[in-house]
C-alpha cells in the first residue's frame, strides 16, 4: 500500500530559465510542508525574451545553478520540473458539451466533457501545456465547480488551454538534458508564480499577476478562481539597466549596480541633495551626479512598463474584474517606488508578491525573484500526487486538482 502523501518524504527540484538568470531550487516535501533546502543562481546570456538562442550558454548557466543548489542542499538531483515561458506561448478558452448518460453526473461524464472541450484544432508545431478548467454548466445552470452527483441531461465545461511552440520547448528541455537532468514535467512560468504568490481569495475576487523578470513581463489573470487570461510584454529589468547605461553614460555592469542600490521609480521620494558616484566609460574618472538624475531615467521606463500592463488589461476588458488589483513579482519588481507608481498608473490596488507557504531557507526564497521556481515545485508536487493516484482515481480527483492548482 502506498505511503500517505502527507507523511511521505521526498525530494523535488524546480528550474526557472530566465532571460538574465537561471534559478534552480531543491526542496524536501514532508508532512504536507515544502521545505527549501538548496537554491542556486547563475547569470544567463543564452535567452532572449524567454526563448533559448544559445544552447551551450544556457546549459552552462543551468549547470552552475544546479551545482550551487546541490552543494547547498547536500543532495544530488537527476530530475527537475521546468518552467516554460516566452513570446511563443499562446492561450485561448474552449468549451465542450456532452449528454449525461445516466441522468446523474458521474466521473465518466466529467471525463468526456473535458475531452470534448479539448477537442480543438491545434497546429502541428504547437504543444498543449495546460488544460485549466474554469467551470461547468448543467442544463443551463452556470457557475458549477463540482457537478458529480447532480441530476441533469446536458453537461457543459469551459476550459482555458495554454499552448507553446514545440521547437522552443524542445530547446529548453535539451538545455536541461545536456547537463544530465531529466525533465519530469513543465509548467507555464506565470502559472507557477501565481501558485506560490497568490491567495485563493485574490483569485476569487479577480487579480492579475505580473511577473516582471529580466527580459519579459509575464501576465496571468484570475477571476472567480479560474485563469481567464495570459500574456507577455517584451519589457523587463534589462530595459531599465540599458536606459541607465545610456542616460548616465556608464557601463552596463555599473548601471545594474546603480539600479539595485539607488534606483527608485518616483524621483519625489528621493532627497534633492543626495548624490551618487557613477563610473565613466573608457577608463575616464568617475563622476558625481544627483541621485534624482538616475531616478528620472528610471521613472520613464517604469511608467511605460506599467502603462503597457494597463493597456493589455484594458484591451482584454479585464480592469473591471480585478477586485484584488495587481500583484507585482519577479526580480524587477524589487525596484523601489514601483508599487506606489502602480497604484497611480493602474488605478487598482497594487502589492508586491513573493513565495508563501514554504519552510526551510525562507530568508533565501521569500523574495520576488524566486516566485517562479518555488511555484514550479508546487506544481510538480501536485502532478506527482495525481500520478500516484493511478488512472482509476484520476477523473474523480479532477475538481480537487483544479482547486489545488488554482487555490493552493
Amino acid at each position: 500500500m502506498a505511503k500517505d502523501a502527507q507523511t511521505e518524504s521526498r525530494i523535488i527540484a524546480g528550474l526557472d530559465i530566465g532571460t538574465t538568470k537561471v534559478t534552480c531550487a531543491i526542496g524536501r516535501f514532508e508532512n504536507g510542508q515544502l521545505d527549501i533546502i538548496g537554491v542556486g543562481n547563475a547569470a544567463n546570456t543564452g535567452m532572449r525574451h524567454g526563448v533559448v538562442v544559445n544552447i551551450d550558454s544556457t546549459s552552462d548557466s543551468i549547470r552552475k545553478a544546479k551545482d550551487e543548489a546541490e552543494l547547498m542542499a547536500g543532495v544530488r538531483i537527476d530530475g527537475v520540473w521546468l518552467g516554460i515561458g516566452g513570446q511563443h506561448v499562446q492561450s485561448f478558452s474552449s468549451a465542450g458539451m456532452v449528454a449525461v448518460r445516466h441522468k446523474e453526473v458521474r466521473q465518466e461524464d466529467i471525463d468526456r466533457v473535458i475531452e470534448a472541450a479539448k477537442a480543438v484544432a491545434i497546429p502541428q508545431d504547437r504543444q498543449v501545456l495546460h488544460v485549466l478548467p474554469q467551470d461547468f454548466k448543467l442544463d443551463g445552470q452556470v457557475g458549477i465547480f463540482d457537478p458529480i452527483g447532480m441530476s441533469g441531461v446536458r453537461l457543459e465545461a469551459s476550459v482555458f488551454i495554454v499552448t507553446g511552440s514545440i521547437p522552443v520547448i524542445q530547446n529548453a528541455v535539451k538545455c536541461a538534458q545536456k547537463v544530465g537532468l531529466r525533465v519530469d514535467g513543465m509548467v507555464l512560468q506565470q502559472l507557477a508564480s501565481a501558485m506560490s504568490v497568490l491567495s485563493a481569495d485574490e483569485k476569487n475576487l479577480g487579480v492579475c499577476l505580473a511577473d516582471v523578470g529580466g527580459g519579459t513581463a509575464d501576465l496571468i489573470t484570475f477571476f472567480q478562481g479560474s485563469v481567464i487570461h495570459t500574456g507577455l510584454l517584451p519589457v523587463g529589468g534589462s530595459n531599465f539597466t540599458h536606459d541607465i547605461a545610456i542616460g548616465l553614460k556608464t557601463t552596463q555592469s555599473n548601471a545594474e549596480t546603480l539600479k539595485r542600490k539607488y534606483g527608485c521609480a518616483l524621483p519625489e521620494m528621493i532627497s534633492e541633495d543626495e548624490s551618487i558616484e557613477v563610473e565613466s566609460v573608457g577608463g575616464r574618472k568617475p563622476r558625481t551626479l544627483m541621485r534624482r538624475d538616475l531616478c528620472e531615467v528610471i521613472e520613464a521606463r517604469a511608467e511605460e512598463t506599467l502603462e503597457l500592463i494597463r493597456r493589455e488589461l484594458d484591451e482584454k476588458g479585464l480592469i473591471g474584474k480585478l477586485g484584488s488589483g495587481v500583484v507585482l513579482t519577479g526580480g524587477a519588481s524589487l525596484l523601489h517606488g514601483l508599487v506606489e507608481m502602480g497604484d497611480f498608473v493602474l488605478d487598482v490596488p497594487v502589492r508586491k508578491g513573493w513565495p508563501e507557504k514554504v519552510g526551510g531557507l525562507v530568508d533565501v526564497v521569500r523574495q520576488p525573484s524566486c516566485s517562479a521556481v518555488v511555484g514550479v515545485m508546487f506544481y510538480g508536487l501536485s502532478q506527482e500526487k495525481e500520478r500516484a493516484l493511478g488512472p482509476e482515481m484520476r477523473v474523480s480527483e479532477w475538481t480537487k486538482r483544479m482547486k489545488h492548482l488554482l487555490g493552493m
